[in-house]
């Protein structure tokens, strides 16, 4: 497996080797050992698994009380996926890094505890799937605004023909950066 470094801390870019033939292609996508090896977690309690349209805008989420590390892979579709780092003591703190993810690129997004998490789909329909490290606490759910003028998130909304990106109505009142319950060091 590949591990990049990206520009924010502990965030990784993982691709799997994929062996091809005229049949079609195989890889091996988690492995607990190897992921062991490489310093990452290697016990997920929980995948979900999202379909969503074009121009839909999920995120910016976190947890609090049960901070959930995500694992995330776009099995069809192409999404710009976006973390923040909400860690106060990080060198990379309030800073964000986006990835194009799509089903032909085979790359998973390791995003650790600590981070918010939000996506923006790019195709007519896309599947996300994520595995995380702790189960989802509703009571510990937080949003933070998409388009949080501290954060000054580059969205690529030109790719959306003009239009806004579709919401839900809990994201579209998300919290400001600035004034968003963060996690605890």
């Amino acid at each position: 497996m590949l591990i990049q470094k990206t520009p924010l801390q502990d965030v990784k870019l993982l691709q799997p080797r994929t062996f091809a033939d005229d049949r079609g292609w195989f890889a091996e996508v988690f492995n607990q050992s190897s992921f062991r090896d490489a310093g990452l977690p290697d016990r997920f309690v929980q995948d979900n698994q999202s379909f969503s349209r074009h121009g839909v805008l999920r995120g910016l989420h976190y947890q609090l009380g049960q901070q959930q590390g995500k694992l995330v892979r776009a099995l069809s579709g192409h999404i710009y996926d976006v973390a923040v780092d909400l860690r106060q003591h990080s060198p990379t703190f309030g800073q964000w890094a986006g990835f194009d993810l799509t089903e032909e690129k085979l790359e998973f997004l390791w995003i650790p505890e600590g981070f918010a998490h939000g996506f923006l789909v790019l195709s007519e329909t896309a599947t996300v799937l994520y595995k995380t490290t702790a189960l989802y606490y509703p009571q510990g759910e937080r949003c933070i605004r998409w388009n949080d003028p501290d954060l000054a998130i580059e969205w690529p909304l030109g790719k959306l023909g003009g239009s806004e990106p579709i919401l839900s109505a809990k994201d579209a009142v998300g919290s400001l950066f600035r004034e968003a319950e963060l996690p605890p060091v």
